[in-house]
């Protein structure tokens, strides 16, 4: 989720796959009317923003820090979403935050190596930084699971989620 930074871009040309980008940053001030959650389900407004075919599974979802700009219901309307194009070896990414007291990163993320994440400001901060602590955004995760979460300066987490296999 993000834009397609041309280091991500770089790095995952060196594999045979398709990548999906969408930039729901961009989106963040619609999604925060309170209005657009009343003429349709919030999950409906985030499968018409990201347009994915059906039949599309993903292997890996990089969220990077998005969580932190949603409210809880809104996390679990994406990842409801999402739910269609998960399968049992889905791989997640994301940052949280381990104190909620925790200022805005206003940071971009990508990939530029395989133990490397490049990191860049933001031109400008985002509106609506509510951010979330491990286990609220557990609550609300729907398939995914937090398998691996690291505490990293600052009061940040890096989380590492897989997808439960449906039974």
């Amino acid at each position: 989720m993000g834009g397609a930074l041309p280091e991500t871009v770089d790095f995952f040309s060196r594999y045979r796959c398709k990548l999906h980008f969408v930039d729901l940053f961009d989106e963040l001030p619609r999604l925060a009317e309170p209005a657009l959650a009343q003429d349709k389900p919030l999950a409906q407004h985030f499968r018409e923003l990201m347009r994915i075919q059906a039949g599309v599974q993903f292997d890996l979802c990089l969220f990077w820090d998005l969580f932190n700009f949603l409210r809880l219901d809104a996390v679990a309307a994406l990842l409801n979403a999402l739910e269609p194009h998960l399968h049992g070896d889905t791989r997640a990414h994301c940052f949280a935050v381990h104190s909620l007291k925790t200022d805005q990163s206003g940071m971009v993320y990508g990939i530029r190596e395989v133990d490397q994440i490049n990191l860049r400001p933001r031109p400008a901060m985002l509106p609506g930084y509510s951010p979330h602590n491990q286990g609220q955004l557990e609550r609300v995760l729907g398939r995914f699971s937090v398998t691996r979460s690291v505490l990293l300066a600052q009061s940040r987490l890096e989380l590492l989620l897989s997808a439960n296999r449906q039974t």
